[in-house]
Formats: C-alpha cells, structure tokens, sequence
C-alpha cells in the first residue's frame, strides 16, 4: 500500500498512528507529497487534492482518514480500534469527529492567518477559534471517560491535542482542563503517538 503523506498533516497522523497500533507499519510505503505545490500529481490518488491518500495494491485509492483508519483496522487480528457496534462504536465515532473538527477549524484558522493583510477575516479567525475553544471544553467534560484503551476516538484527540500544541503552542488549551490534561499526559507516551510526532515548527 502507498500513503500519500506530509509529516504535518494532523490527518496524516492519525492514519500512521492506527497503522502502528495495528501492527501495520511497514506494510505502508510513505509517499511525500506537497499538496499545495503547483505541480503535484496528487490530483491522480485523491481529486479532492488533500492527504491522507491510500493506494490499495489493486490501484484504488482510499480517502479520507477516518475511511483509511477504519480500512487498516480490518487488516489485523488484535483488538479492534473502531469498535463493531453499539454505544461503545458511536462513542468513538463521536470522538473522532469531535477531534477531526479541531483540527478542521485550526487548520482555518491558520491559513486564514496566512492571508495577505487586507484580506484577513478576523471575524472568520474568531469564529474557528471559538468553535476549538467549545469543543475542548466538552472534551474536559468528558475527560473521564476518554479511558486508556485506545480506539479511533482517543487516538483522533491525541492527535488534535498535539496538532494544537503544534501550531498553536501559544495559546495553552491545558488551561482550566486539568482533566485533559492529565489524560493527555498518560496517553501521549503510547509509541504511535511518539513516533509520529511532527517535525519542529
């Protein structure tokens, strides 16, 4: 299998970690690719023009994440990281969602940062800050719950967790969440987790 991949992508991370809980490591090539560069062929895997992209062997290509994670999760005998059904499944799908949207809106939030001045929308800034900030806020809530069995919810959160340290490292979203933090603390020294850290800003 071939992963279209950028070691910054929160997405891309996600992917890799399910892959490494998985067992599935080095099953995967890893293809660099720039999606923002002119001249990219990443049109051809994915016409969307995003990562992550999976190229099965048979030349279909998987996107996006949350379809790649829950296709590698099939390829293996452990346990399952998305669980088959029930509230435990919905609770992790739930979680997931929760954190792709923190990453969607951080993302948003940074490109519009990068916008010539003039044409910046502190308004549309705002807007994706709150919408992060809310959703920690049910996270913290939730914390508790969040366990230390990984599935695709918990492993998602890590993720945005980090991808706000990341690019937001300014802005502490440990702050009044000790709960999360705490959590994050503990679950953070999983190797998937550590293994993928993106490069330094």
């Amino acid at each position: 299998m071939k992963l279209r991949w950028s070691p910054t992508s929160p997405y891309v991370r996600k992917v890799m970690m399910v892959a490494i809980e998985c067992g599935l490591e080095s099953a995967i090539e890893k293809q660099t690719t720039n999606a923002w560069a002119p001249d990219t062929d990443l049109p051809t895997d994915n016409p969307l023009g995003k990562v992550p992209a999976l190229v099965l062997e048979d030349g279909t290509t998987l996107f996006d994440s949350p379809v790649i994670a829950e296709y590698l999760d099939t390829l293996h005998d452990g346990p399952r990281l998305f669980p088959p059904t029930g509230p435990a499944r919905w609770a992790a799908l739930r979680q997931q969602a929760l954190a792709d949207g923190i990453c969607d809106a951080a993302i948003l939030r940074r490109l519009e940062a990068q916008r010539p001045d003039g044409e910046k929308s502190p308004n549309w800034m705002e807007r994706q800050r709150r919408a992060v900030t809310r959703t920690l806020d049910v996270l913290e809530a939730e914390a508790a719950g969040l366990g230390d069995t990984p599935t695709i919810g918990t492993l998602a959160v890590l993720v945005a967790l980090g991808y706000l340290d990341f690019r937001f490292g300014h802005e502490d979203w440990r702050e009044g969440r000790p709960a999360l933090a705490r959590w994050f603390e503990s679950m953070s020294a999983r190797d998937s987790y550590r293994r993928t850290e993106p490069p330094p800003a």
